[in-house]
């Protein structure tokens, strides 16, 4: 049983059967006469012998290995022939045939084309050579074939030279459809280029891009390697080994190169899917020896070995794996069905094929169907020749209809078809009888405009001389413990989709998926691909996509980045994420914390309006400058308080320009009205004459409050309009948007607090100066305090503003102006409070008097011993008092001033205590 492996079609015969060349008549292998003659081109043998004797002599030899499914096709021919001359096709005009064995070598078909050539009714079959073939008549008008794509590359040269129309059936190489080399060359089939871009999107879909590929070492199998490399490289899949094994069975290397493909594919474990571009008698030792190292892969067929069913029933086929295919597009071939059923009432005296054929099956036939190719393997001559009577009562149709390729069968029925039409075109003006009606370029040219039918469907041939129809899907499948050929799908060749007629089919195709064939693992959503030390690009590792990347796709190249910087993702992401919004809301818990304190000082501010306006007309709300100074003071205040509530909540455009605004102009009105009353003191209590009248000219309240405001008012105005506040997304944390407030310009920023700062400084060097006052309203040392309090917060703020991010930076800023805010109000207010509410025996006039009286006299006392002159008289030094000092009493805005003359008018060493409280009077009024 070793034998059978060589499977049923695949007939091959020893060197003894095949006929010998004698004549050129002999070389024939198939012939009829007719009006028009078409030849014919098939490797019924696919195998040429080779002579042993040296030297080689030009000789044309001999050739085994009978090939059923090519011995099928010339009879799809001879039938095609035959069913044109029983029809009206061609109006009483007969086709006729020459077929020739190219043995699948080019050096015999290039004799058969020799013949072609050679002038029409020429006794010695001479080619004539000639300039112009215009008006030349070769043997015959048209060629089909041939079978193999290497051996019409050949070929079509040759017939070229007469513009020959040679239309194959089988050869599929792309590099045919050039129609500069090939001008003649047509087909009934679609090139490689469709069928490797199917392979290419099948092994695509199924998820694999880690296979092998076998090709013979020939024109075909190169240009087949070839064209697949380039769609393999289209569809991501990746080449790991390429194996090409030697055209010819009788290369000493072959067997050879066979062992080191399969050990290429044991060893490639990785390696689950092959893709082979051989020819059938290849396929058939490569399957031979795989089967013996128990090899188990996905096979992926060409179209010359996808249907061949001598493959299909080797034995033990099953333990391969799964054979998927693709095969040509085929029609209805009933009708040759039934011609082959009638095959054995044919003559066989111009059917050298067909007799040789009758030869073998009458010592075989016999037997069961799988011991059939080991019974014609071991035949002798001699055997054959004692059973070739007995050719009518052995007879097997079952056995040729087995074996038949639809798709080869269909595309050579076309090609007659083709051809037919192309002469009845050419004989409709011309009597087609008449061998010389037309030459065979003309045919050329009417080849290349016919149109014949296909399932209902005009077909043609497209500029590049090629018919693009459909290929079958063709899976491997066994039924019933029988290796059966099937139609998966099919695969449209425009649209690039593979059809599937229901679905279970479509299950089929899916369940392909199940085999792993890749170089690594697929990279799942949320990683990519990292290229590795290998040159191929689908041997990689998986690596997670670095922060705000993503990958929502299997097998990704790269991570595609989030589209814009409001979204993010983490490491290992497969989609983004909208970036949370940050800003000091209103219900955080800090900003509630906050916006307590500014309701608190509110409510202080209120509570303290209260009790000034209730203690209206006590000393120490006139010393504080008045009610209408207290209240711009306190109005002052709690605009800073509210200022606060701006920097909370959502940043808007008004926000932004008002915080800052609304903050610098109420804290510079706030520190300039506080600026006047530390002037005032000064001027109260200074016993400088000459400062004391510098002081005079300088305090002017009201315009001082107006200058001092106005420039901070300037100062803002000038910001929101060159380079005004805006709202800003902050993206320095990943996964959030800090809405800030842009302050436009930190230089603008900088003067309005810088001007703030000059204006507290100046205040706090005046206060400082009356630092000294009476213990019991000594309102400069809380001014100073405050004043420090605001330096200290300040100086903090701007440290800590500078190195703090995120939502809770305005939260610093209004701590600091909630700081530097109670700290000048409580400085200012709270021991005048507290004085109006717990000392009320120290807040009468008498009591002011009396506090002033006793600082007064210390102060006078301390001015005189550094004024005295030792020669005036006492009591001309009290006159002088006495007359000197005139008071001046004035009520603007509740405030009263007082006049002191020059330093001169206090001459004594000691004054007199009328003097003493004379001082003290004025002060109090002053103050």
């Amino acid at each position: 049983m070793a034998l059978v492996s060589f499977l049923i079609p695949c007939i091959a015969i020893s060197t003894d059967i095949a006929y010998s060349c004698q004549n050129t008549d002999d070389f024939v292998g198939a012939s009829s006469p007719g009006d028009i003659v078409i030849g014919g081109l098939f490797a019924v043998h696919n195998e040429m012998l080779h002579p042993e004797e040296h030297p080689i002599k030009p000789v044309i030899q001999n050739c085994a290995s009978f090939e059923i499914q090519v011995f099928l096709q010339t009879l799809a021919m001879i039938h095609a022939i035959e069913m044109i001359n029983n029809s009206t096709l061609l109006s009483g005009v007969t086709l006729g045939y020459e077929i020739y064995d190219t043995c699948a070598e080019v050096t015999r078909a290039m004799a058969s084309a020799l013949r072609f050539l050679s002038k029409f009714n020429s006794s010695k079959d001479i080619v004539e050579f000639k300039c112009n073939y215009s008006d030349y008549i070769p043997r015959i008008k048209a060629v089909i074939g041939a079978s193999y794509s290497e051996v019409s590359m050949a070929v079509s040269r040759l017939l070229a030279l007469q513009l020959i129309p040679q239309v194959s059936p089988a050869s599929s190489a792309e590099i045919l459809s050039d129609k500069i080399r090939f001008p003649s060359f047509l087909r009934t089939i679609p090139s490689d280029f469709y069928q490797t871009r199917a392979m290419a999107r099948l092994i695509c879909e199924s998820e694999w891009n880690w296979i092998g590929v076998i090709a013979t070492d020939d024109d075909n199998g190169r240009f087949a390697l070839e064209s697949f490399g380039v769609q393999a490289m289209a569809n991501n899949v990746c080449i790991a080994f390429k194996e090409m094994l030697p055209a010819y069975l009788s290369d000493n290397t072959f067997n050879t190169k066979v062992d080191q493909a399969i050990e290429k594919i044991v060893k490639e474990t990785r390696v689950n899917v092959i893709v082979v571009f051989m020819r059938q008698f290849h396929v058939l030792k490569l399957f031979n020896k795989a089967i013996e190292k128990n090899v188990n892969k996905i096979w992926i067929a060409s179209d010359n070995w996808s249907a061949a069913v001598k493959i299909s029933t080797i034995p033990s086929i099953k333990q391969l794996g799964t054979v998927v295919g693709f095969g040509f597009k085929s029609g209805n071939i009933s009708t040759f069905h039934d011609f082959l059923r009638t095959l054995h009432e044919k003559p066989t005296e111009n059917n050298k094929f067909l007799h040789e054929y009758i030869t073998l099956l009458s010592v075989c036939a016999h037997l069961e169907y799988h011991d059939f190719q080991m019974c014609i393997s071991n035949q002798s001559q001699e055997n054959l020749t004692q059973n070739a009577e007995n050719k009518h009562q052995i007879w097997r149709d079952d056995f040729l209809i087995a074996n038949t390729e639809p798709g080869f069968i269909y595309s050579t029925i076309l090609a007659v078809h083709a051809i037919a039409h192309a002469i009845k075109g050419q004989c409709k003006d011309r009597n087609c009888k008449d061998p010389s009606a037309f030459t065979p370029w003309e045919l050329l040219e009417e080849l290349k405009k016919v149109t014949v039918l296909d399932d209902d469907k005009e077909i043609r041939f497209d500029s590049k001389g090629d018919m693009n129809t459909n290929y079958d899907v063709l899976l491997w499948k066994e039924i019933d413990g029988h290796m059966e050929i099937t139609t998966m799908a099919e695969y449209n060749t425009e649209t690039g989709h593979f059809v599937f007629e229901d679905e279970e089919k479509r299950k089929e195709f899916l369940d392909l998926k199940k085999v792993q064939s890749t170089c690594s693992q697929h990279c799942r959503p949320g990683q990519m691909k990292k290229v590795t030390e290998s040159p191929h690009t689908c041997c990689y590792e998986c690596v997670y996509c670095p922060e705000n990347h993503y990958s929502n796709q299997t097998d990704i190249d790269y991570c595609y980045q989030c589209t814009n910087k409001t979204y993010w993702a983490p490491m290992n992401s497969t989609t983004c994420y909208k970036k949370t919004i940050h800003f000091l809301n209103w219900t955080d818990w800090f900003a509630i914390f906050l916006l307590l304190l500014s309701a608190f000082g509110i409510v202080l501010i209120l509570a303290i309006s209260v009790i000034f306006t209730k203690n209206l007309n006590t000393p120490v709300v006139k010393a504080s400058g008045g009610l209408t100074v207290c209240y711009i003071i306190l109005f002052s205040h709690f605009l800073i308080f509210l200022s606060t509530s701006f920097f909370m909540g959502e940043p808007t455009e008004f926000k932004c320009k008002t915080r800052q605004a609304l903050f610098g102009v109420s804290f510079a009105l706030c520190v300039s009205c506080i600026l006047i009353k530390s002037l005032k003191i000064l001027v109260a209590f200074s016993f400088d004459p000459k400062l004391q009248n510098f002081l005079k000219c300088v305090y002017k309240p009201i315009p001082i409050v107006v200058t001092c405001t106005g420039i901070q008012v300037i100062i803002c105005t000038f910001w929101l309009i060159f380079r005004t506040p805006f709202v800003n997304q902050n993206f320095s944390i990943p996964r959030a948007i800090i809405l800030e407030c842009n302050e436009g310009s930190i230089v603008a920023f900088g003067i309005m607090l810088g001007y703030i700062a000059a204006l507290a400084f100046i205040c706090f060097i005046f206060a400082f100066k009356g630092r000294k006052l009476p213990e019991n309203y000594n309102e400069a040392k809380f001014i100073t305090f405050g004043m420090l309090i605001y330096f200290i917060a300040w100086i903090v703020f701007i440290p800590v503003y500078a190195t703090t991010f995120g939502k809770y930076l305005p939260a610093v800023e209004i701590i600091v102006v909630l700081i530097s805010n109670y700290g000048i109000l409580c400085c200012t207010f709270l021991p005048k409070c507290y004085i109006i509410i717990y000392k009320q025996e120290t807040n009468t006039k008498s009591a002011f008097l009396k506090m002033i009286y006793t600082y007064s006299s210390k102060s006078a006392s301390s001015v005189a011993v550094s004024q005295i002159s030792l020669d005036s008289k006492s009591s001309s030094s009290r006159a002088t008092i006495s007359d000197s000092c005139k008071f001046e009493k004035t009520s603007a805005n509740g405030n009263c001033h007082f006049q002191v003359p020059g330093q001169r008018l206090i001459i004594g060493k000691v004054l007199p205590k009328s003097t003493a409280r004379m001082l003290s009077r004025k002060r109090l009024s002053s103050i």
